[in-house]
């Protein structure tokens, strides 16, 4: 049987607005109404805490946080503490791991494999940790990635930081992980990269790695949402 994937790029929309839509789609993945879909997005500033994120992990006040025009957002992802902002691609799929017989484990790993991929481009070596889950450049994270799974579908995702500002991850212990940095696509080659078509490529190698035959792109509209 061929595998679908739906594609929807949201563009800049706040992070509040794109999980109600996550959670839509979530019920309709559920219940077969659509194939497995991949929503594509930049938030505007943000940081958000997993279920099991500790407060300590936010090192800026409400105060601080609210005058640099960073939101914090509490949510129902696996992980602890990650910012999200402009130059970042965010990705959450809908995905149905039981009718596409994967594992959460396998499922993540292949999220990985994504990114390191990606990086090849660019002649960067990078890799996967068991250990710390996410995308690696030696002691440097450049894709973090949080899941949740409701009755076998997946929802949240992955971040990848493109040309992401690295100094608003100054307020935040990454993921909780005190020894290790973090970077991004723009630092590592130093050059600002084309935004669109970093998230065309994430895009198709999604597509490559988890093997879907076909991609179609879909608006809001046509998801009757």
């Amino acid at each position: 049987m061929e595998k679908n994937l739906n594609l929807l790029y949201l563009g800049k929309c706040e992070y509040e607005k794109a999980l109600d839509i996550q959670f839509r789609l979530l019920k309709k993945r559920q219940q077969g109404e659509i194939d497995d879909t991949l929503i594509l997005v930049e938030h505007p500033a943000v940081i958000t805490l997993g279920k099991s994120a500790s407060d300590k992990h936010v090192v800026a006040s409400e105060k601080e946080l609210s005058r640099q025009g960073i939101q914090r957002f509490e949510t129902n992802r696996g992980g602890d503490v990650t910012y999200h902002g402009e130059g970042q691609i965010v990705g959450y799929p809908i995905v149905n791991l039981i009718e596409n017989k994967i594992k959460v484990r396998s499922f993540v790993e292949k999220m990985e494999d994504v990114f390191v991929n990606i990086l090849k481009d660019f002649d960067l070596q990078a890799q996967g940790s068991s250990k710390d889950i996410g995308v690696w450049v030696g002691n440097e994270k450049i894709t973090a990635i949080g899941l949740a799974v409701k009755k076998g579908v997946t929802m949240h995702g992955f971040a990848f930081n493109v040309n992401t500002n690295l100094e608003h991850f100054q307020y935040i212990i990454p993921c909780g992980i005190q020894d290790k940095g973090v970077t991004t696509l723009e630092k590592l080659t130093g050059e600002s990269q084309n935004f669109s078509r970093m998230n065309e490529r994430v895009a198709e190698e999604f597509r490559n790695v988890y093997g879907y035959q076909s991609v179609r792109k879909m608006t809001l509209e046509e998801f009757n949402l």
